[in-house]
């Protein structure tokens, strides 16, 4: 990365995105509560329906994680990559299976169901692996720096 390059990069992480982060917060909260609203009937009437998604979801997202961030540990990756990675390795990418099933069925649809649990159980647990990672950052190597 050349010198105007990351004085760009700099400038952006510092001046643009700091005035987005409310904004961003702001979506995903109404984003969640509308889809919520549209499946209240079947959240609340369906108890085991929710925990026989949510525990697989629950499982996976901090098992998948775990294993992806102690590796990285473990291969003294910089946290920079680590912490991405064990997101990514996490995701399930609800937000894509929620608009699919809400096109192809509705909104209030019981097929739309595993994907508002989904993304019910993923926002919570995926900022509980952000918030470990942040409160871990010390235990990677720093930055090298491009010379």
């Amino acid at each position: 990365m050349g010198k105007n390059e990351a004085e760009f990069a700099r400038w952006f992480e510092q001046a643009v995105l700091p005035r987005f982060a409310p904004v961003s917060v702001a979506a995903l909260l109404s984003t969640l509560v509308l889809i919520f609203a549209f499946q209240a009937d079947n959240i609340a009437g369906k108890p085991l329906h929710m925990a026989l998604i949510a525990v697989p979801i629950l499982v996976q997202v901090y098992f998948t994680s775990s294993l992806a961030y102690g590796l990285m540990r473990v291969f003294r990756v910089e946290h920079c990559v680590a912490a991405p990675g064990a997101l990514i390795g996490a995701s399930n990418f609800f937000e894509l299976a929620v608009a699919t099933a809400i096109a192809l069925f509705g909104p209030e649809s019981g097929a739309a169901l595993p994907t508002v649990v989904g993304v019910l159980i993923e926002v919570p647990a995926m900022l509980s692996v952000v918030s470990v990672c942040n409160r871990t950052r010390h235990w990677f190597p720093a930055p090298q720096e491009a010379g």
